[in-house]
């Protein structure tokens, strides 16, 4: 397989997952307490916005993503205990 074939299938599969995550997250979010939508909305905007700056590469997010989740993770992990 090409690379531009290999590159549209990842593309289209990429896409289908994202419906997936939307539609897995929606049918959590009427459940979810108050707290954890703050903390799920608050990392959401977070990732958006970041995405949304061109000229960011996509490490550059992860990397600031893995360090402003972390703490909202693990407060998360502690609530389920």
């Amino acid at each position: 397989m090409s690379n531009d074939l290999l590159s549209k299938a990842l593309d289209g599969d990429i896409a289908m997952t994202h419906e997936r995550f939307i539609a897995a997250m929606e049918g959590r979010l009427p459940e979810m307490e108050l707290e954890t939508k703050e903390r799920y909305f608050a990392v959401l905007n977070s990732l958006v916005g970041k995405l949304e700056t061109p000229e960011k590469k996509l490490s550059e997010v992860l990397q600031e993503m893995m360090t402003e989740a972390a703490a909202i993770i693990l407060q998360e992990m502690n609530r389920a205990s």
